[in-house]
């Protein structure tokens, strides 16, 4: 089995919806780190030296590849990332190898024969 990782930089007030979404299509699992800032095109706004953005989680899904591209559109759609300026990013790389996640492989193998 090859896996994704599919990192999303999300509005923290939108992380459980994504989650959510993702789980329903096909996501195992999830660890977020919270309270994550950045800035995108344009400079943050600020206000006496504050930043007037809103605070950023980080999602961090590793997912089996045939999955990857359908949980992907999905934390697009569920984060409102093309309709939202600032609403959030999504990018999945490869993963060479995992170790510590055998409860998830026999769950996982299932619902990949179902999608193959």
């Amino acid at each position: 089995m090859h896996f994704k990782l599919i990192i999303a930089l999300v509005e923290d007030a939108k992380t459980n919806t994504i989650l959510n979404a993702a789980r329903e299509a096909g996501a195992t699992g999830t660890t977020v780190i919270k309270s994550a800032s950045g800035e995108g095109a344009e400079e943050s706004k600020t206000f006496f030296g504050l930043t007037l953005e809103a605070q950023r989680d980080v999602l961090l899904l590793l997912v089996e590849e045939h999955l990857s591209r359908h949980i992907l559109e999905t934390i697009k759609t569920a984060g409102e990332f093309e309709t939202q300026k600032g609403a959030g990013i999504a990018f999945q790389i490869d993963v060479e190898d995992v170790v510590g996640i055998t409860h998830q492989i026999e769950k996982l193998s299932e619902t990949v024969e179902e999608k193959l």
